[in-house]
């Protein structure tokens, strides 16, 4: 492996975009592109020219002394969308493909058998944003449950997670992490091989960002056996996979492991920095609220704990962006419902550090992801009670 560099360039252009306006101003800004459904177009070179259009633009809208209240006093609801065709998913990965298509991969979903009742898929299916519809795709090379997936330059990277061991003995059943990796290319439809993660590195339901075309991959579950009580083995490791290179990379000591081991995190990266939220330490009882920061261009600073934490600690939430703002939804390990799964929706703000609540999910579930696109969080499938078992196929969309 070789050594992975500072990316100082993305870096310089990230401290750009976010340090030319204050909060306040941004939101405005916010304001006008949620109104003219406008797109955010700073670059590097373009940079101070932008903003200016953009100052301009309030000032002849009229909205240049909009409060920043205006999009806080709406309150979020919640659509229904087109189920999930053909099964009910839950510990499935979804991702955003630009322009407008949503993604999700692998999962766990109801089997004909009594001994076992769910069964890992390799399913894959688009939803057409637009469209409202959805298509099947062709099928990850290997059926994988809480898989490791991200997007970069339109293509979908496959990066591990976790395969049936022992399917045929239910009483030995369990769920043991691969390190195979892939690479879907949606304007071929097929995937091709790409390099084993790192040796002692497989795991599944890892925290994953993308950042200057690199893959960050932090914790994550190496093993679950799936009897009563069965043993949970999770991870702190880091590793990083580069999509230009196509090589994994040496991840620097002070980052190559978050402060505690965790799974089933959110995760999200804004700016230039990667948060893992919540999740898991070692099974549903070790429930987390802790958030972990860790600046991508400037790695050897190593991870940091914000002094923000989630108010309702949890594993197996959904995280979406949304700005700079991270929602989070669900999870499992609720004891005070007879579910067993949280409904609560809450809010981080990474620029105050600060969380807050915004209200309960239609449909409380876990075992599912969330993505943000132009201000909607989408949030398909799930899981309806502790522990799998009742995946479901509803779709919605949290808007605000």
């Amino acid at each position: 492996m070789r050594q992975i560099s500072h990316f100082e360039q993305s870096c310089e252009h990230d401290r750009q975009c976010y340090g030319l306006l204050d909060e306040e101003w941004a939101l405005r800004l916010r304001v006008i592109y949620h109104t003219f459904k406008l797109p955010f177009t700073i670059t590097p070179k373009n940079i101070m020219f932008t903003c200016t259009l953009n100052i301009l633009l309030l000032q002849v809208t009229g909205l240049a002394f909009a409060s920043p209240a205006y999009l806080r006093k709406r309150d979020p609801s919640w659509k229904s969308l087109e189920p999930i065709p053909l099964f009910p998913r839950q510990e499935h990965t979804t991702v955003f493909l630009p322009p407008s298509t949503i993604a999700i991969l692998g999962g766990v979903i109801p089997n004909a058998s009594y001994a076992v009742p769910m069964i890992t898929t390799p399913l894959m299916q688009f939803y057409s944003i637009p469209d409202n519809t959805w298509s099947t795709k062709a099928a990850m090379p290997q059926a994988l449950n809480h898989p490791n997936v991200a997007v970069v330059n339109g293509k979908l990277y496959l990066l591990g997670g976790l395969a049936e061991d022992r399917p045929d003995q239910p009483a030995l059943r369990a769920w043991t992490a691969v390190t195979d990796s892939w690479e879907y290319d949606p304007s071929t439809g097929s995937w091709s091989k790409l390099a084993d993660m790192p040796s002692g590195e497989a795991r599944g339901t890892a925290a994953v960002g993308v950042y200057a075309s690199k893959i960050y991959l932090a914790g994550g579950m190496t093993h679950l056996d799936l009897r009563p009580n069965g043993r949970t083995l999770t991870s702190s490791v880091v590793s990083i996979y580069d999509t230009v290179s196509g090589a994994w990379l040496e991840v620097p000591p002070q980052a190559k492991h978050l402060p505690e081991v965790r799974d089933h995190a959110g995760a999200a990266v804004i700016g230039s920095k990667m948060y893992v939220l919540g999740g898991r330490y070692i099974g549903q009882g070790g429930l987390r609220g802790t958030v972990y920061v860790l600046d991508l261009c400037d790695l050897a600073a190593g991870w940091k704990t914000a002094a923000g934490m989630m108010p309702t600690p949890r594993g197996g939430l959904a995280a979406g962006v949304v700005g700079n703002k991270v929602y989070t939804f669900g999870g499992e390990g609720n004891n005070a419902t007879e579910s067993g799964v949280f409904g609560q929706v809450e809010v981080y703000d990474t620029v105050e550090d600060q969380w807050a609540s915004a209200g309960t999910m239609a449909l409380p579930r876990h075992g599912t992801f969330a993505v943000g696109v132009e201000g909607k969080v989408y949030i398909p499938g799930g899981g309806l009670r502790r522990a799998g078992g009742s995946p479901t196929d509803a779709f919605d969309v949290f808007t605000f």
